[in-house]
């Protein structure tokens, strides 16, 4: 049984991670805003995982900060770690490093080139821990797109206390592309990263990515509510022009193809976009 400091264990990740693989791992748990990183000890500890950070804010927080958290901890962490004859070490990234919403797919090989500090600062912990890896000590980064399961909070969450409320919207008939990724899907490619003990660039998806309009159905659909979704011509300009951040997320596309990943982990999604938006809604016995 392998034994794994988990780190964001009370986040929204870090708790089902815990939660789902609690007897099939020894896990430890640290976390940077609570314990004592100089006093930490991780002898005996054969994979780190790494899910603490500063998660991309919509107000923003300072370049600086995002670097001090995102990087600068992570590669603390993972020195000590190498240090202390840690054999592996999972970094959970964010397909934030590619880039903004695009017409193209992200893959594993797609150049980064990333356009806000968050981005920046995933990518440059990828970088430095990339330096670290040899023959003793494998590294693992996940990027992920938006994260979505029981208790997620942010746009997720926005959009369904909005179809909750409001049985008339105005977003029928959008045909954009998001790919997401459901929390019992990306816990299991990092409990197959851990099995297998693959280093590399790993994409985290559902099988197929959503429309904003077929995601909002879905939702509808679990919550046994009925929406009218309606074509209104100027709403996307009115929207574009007033909120651009809006707009993006609810209009634009965002798809990762993620089949090298499945390629190299021989890896089957164990859970269907129709079982995480039920799960998402009515919560999973972990």
């Amino acid at each position: 049984m392998n034994n794994i400091l988990l780190t964001g264990s009370n986040g929204f990740l870090g708790s089902y991670f815990q939660k789902k693989y609690t007897n099939k791992y020894n896990i430890k748990t640290f976390s940077f805003l609570k314990d004592n990183f100089n006093s930490l000890d991780v002898k005996n500890i054969d994979v780190i995982v790494h899910l603490s950070a500063l998660v991309h804010q919509m107000g923003g927080a300072s370049k600086e900060e995002y670097e001090r958290v995102n990087a600068t901890q992570t590669l603390d962490l993972a020195k000590k770690a190498k240090e202390s004859g840690a054999g592996h070490f999972i970094f959970m990234s964010s397909v934030k490093v590619y880039g903004e919403e695009s017409t193209g797919v992200y893959n594993e090989l797609t150049e980064c080139h990333p356009q806000d500090a968050y981005g920046v600062s995933k990518l440059n912990a990828e970088l430095e821990l990339h330096k670290l890896e040899d023959e003793s000590f494998k590294v693992s980064m996940v990027r992920t797109p938006i994260v979505y399961g029981y208790g997620v909070k942010a746009n997720i969450k926005n959009l369904v206390s909005l179809v909750t409320k409001v049985s008339v919207l105005p977003f029928g008939n959008i045909n954009n592309k998001r790919s997401m990724v459901y929390i019992g899907n990306l816990c299991h490619l990092v409990d197959v990263i851990i099995e297998k003990k693959e280093s590399g660039v790993f994409l985290a998806a559902d099988d197929k990515p959503l429309s904003t309009t077929k995601l909002i159905e879905l939702i509808a659909q679990e919550l046994d509510k009925k929406v009218y979704l309606l074509n209104i011509p100027f709403f996307p300009w009115l929207l574009k022009k007033l909120k651009p951040s809006f707009y993006k997320r609810l209009y634009e596309s965002l798809e990762v193809d993620n089949t090298k990943t499945k390629e190299i982990l021989h890896l089957k999604n164990p859970y269907s976009v129709e079982d995480g938006i039920r799960y998402m809604i009515r919560g999973e016995l972990v």
